[in-house]
């Protein structure tokens, strides 16, 4: 009975071993064929733009890095109509969030949560965690 059990594990193992190695030259022989027809696809990319360089006269124009160009931009910003105003009270009035009190690069995000269907986050500041939501 051993006998037998050996011979039906040998003649198993053979029929195994031979339908493997055709298989795997299919395989071999589909992905060369895969190969030789793909054909990537690439976009040309743009030409750049020309750089136009501008002629600098010192005593006709302003130095670009003066305090006068920056003294010229408040007055031109400060002669617009007061539209302008009106539109900036209600945020100058308005109770400012704790979290205005820090600068961004000091926050960090620790996680995310939804409750009552609305997504928050939770922001660490000083060892300290907040809870933001959109809008807030």
């Amino acid at each position: 009975m051993t006998a037998l059990r050996r011979a039906l594990v040998a003649l198993l193992a053979a029929v195994l071993s031979a339908c493997g190695a055709s298989n795997e030259d299919e395989m071999r022989q589909w992905m060369a064929e895969q190969r030789s027809q793909m054909r990537p696809r690439v976009a040309p990319i743009s030409e750049p733009k020309q750089f136009k360089p501008q002629a600098y006269a010192e005593g006709v124009a302003i130095e670009p890095f003066s305090k006068e160009k920056l003294v010229q931009a408040f007055k031109r910003d400060s002669s617009q109509p007061a539209t302008n105003n009106a539109l900036i009270a209600p945020e100058l009035v308005r109770r400012k969030e704790a979290l205005e009190a820090y600068p961004l690069d000091t926050m960090s995000m620790v996680g995310s949560l939804i409750r009552e269907r609305q997504p928050a986050a939770l922001i660490k500041v000083d060892n300290l965690l907040y809870q933001v939501r959109p809008g807030s």
